[in-house]
């Protein structure tokens, strides 16, 4: 059973490599493969489909985009938390 997906996982690699268009299938068909329940490969695959079109990104650049995304300027709180942790541990010896 295990070799059967190996064999599987690797035809599907090589038939689907360099496919950009096709990738966004990957995870529906292993959700298939692995829970034999369409309609949640389905939604997986409108879900993606759909953010697709109305971003114009897939979800990995979406995501990408959202990690890389700049921090905005600490609020006064937070700057008088990180100060007040900065004087604990000098007071304790710790360094940052």
């Amino acid at each position: 059973m295990f070799i059967k997906k190996i064999i599987i996982g690797i035809f599907l690699l090589s038939f689907l490599n360099s496919c950009a268009q096709n990738v966004a299938l990957i995870g529906p068909v292993y959700t298939l493969a692995s829970t034999g329940n369409v309609y949640q490969a389905g939604l997986s695959y409108g879900s993606e489909h759909a953010i697709s079109k109305l971003t114009g990104k897939s979800t990995g650049e979406n995501i990408k985009q959202i990690l890389l995304k700049p921090q905005k300027k600490d609020t006064e709180f937070q700057r008088l938390v990180k100060r007040r942790v900065k004087e604990t541990r000098k007071k304790l010896n710790l360094t940052d």
